[in-house]
């Protein structure tokens, strides 16, 4: 293994609100030489330009900036199988960049640091890129974290709702594993990376939904109501926003209200 040791710090910068950003990561953006920013292409360059905002008020000069298209991904509806083979090859090529990155574009006595959308520890691969990345074994690198405001933190937030209810569970799951869950838990369900709209195979009249999107943004959304009520208006204002956009960051809380 290579005895260069890379200082890299990843930091959660929140949900897409520039207030978000907590004493420790800005403090952390103060450190770094050089920042990291993985871009979703022009459709997504608003979430790019936020960063760049958030840098030029908090990171300390000088400093350099390295932008990195993001690997496609294969996101066609797909069985459990397949969905992981595909996950772990945008994973692999992410890596490759990373790794790159880490090589070619900073030196040793630097610190490199990602800013990550939300928290860094919650359904974020920049963690687990970095890891792979060591166990490849040319690159070594000294991994410190920021925890930042995630998503379900400023749902729950804009909602003005606790997260969980007295004495249950609060369970975190992929809108694909949505089914399962519902089979088998009793507490209330965060769903996040939801593309197919899973909430509309969700039955019971006493299931009330907390829905936002874009949570942070200017373009922020919320709807709250019983499931079976303001579904269709979920369904109706989602497909607006993508139109309008082209693109769509949301999560959602379900919870039996008795």
């Amino acid at each position: 293994m290579t005895t260069r040791q890379r200082r890299i710090l990843v930091i959660g910068i929140g949900a897409g609100d520039p207030d978000h950003l907590t004493l420790g990561a800005v403090k952390a953006m103060g450190r770094a030489d050089v920042f990291f920013i993985v871009g979703k292409g022009d459709v997504k360059s608003a979430l790019t330009d936020l960063r760049h905002r958030m840098l030029d008020e908090h990171a300390r000069a000088p400093y350099r900036v390295v932008e990195v298209d993001d690997p496609s991904r294969d996101r066609r509806p797909m069985d459990r199988g397949d969905y992981t083979s595909a996950v772990q090859d945008w994973r692999t090529r992410r890596a490759d960049i990373f790794e790159r990155l880490l090589r070619e574009e900073m030196t040793a006595e630097e610190t490199g640091a990602f800013l990550v959308w939300g928290d860094p520890s919650l359904y974020d691969s920049t963690l687990g890129i970095l890891a792979d990345i060591e166990a490849r074994g040319s690159v070594s690198a000294s991994v410190e974290v920021i925890p930042g405001i995630s998503s379900v933190s400023s749902l729950a937030a804009r909602h003005r709702i606790p997260l969980n209810q007295v004495g249950r569970p609060v369970h975190i799951t992929p809108a694909r594993r949505l089914a399962d869950v519902g089979q088998n838990d009793d507490g209330d369900i965060v769903v996040m990376l939801d593309a197919h709209e899973s909430f509309t195979q969700v039955e019971g009249d006493d299931v009330w939904i907390y829905w936002g999107a874009y949570l942070g943004t200017p373009d922020e959304l919320l709807i709250a109501g019983p499931l079976r009520e303001v579904s269709d208006r979920i369904r109706q204002v989602r497909a607006q926003a993508r139109d309008r956009h082209g693109w769509i960051m949301d999560t959602y809380l379900l919870r039996i209200v008795e």
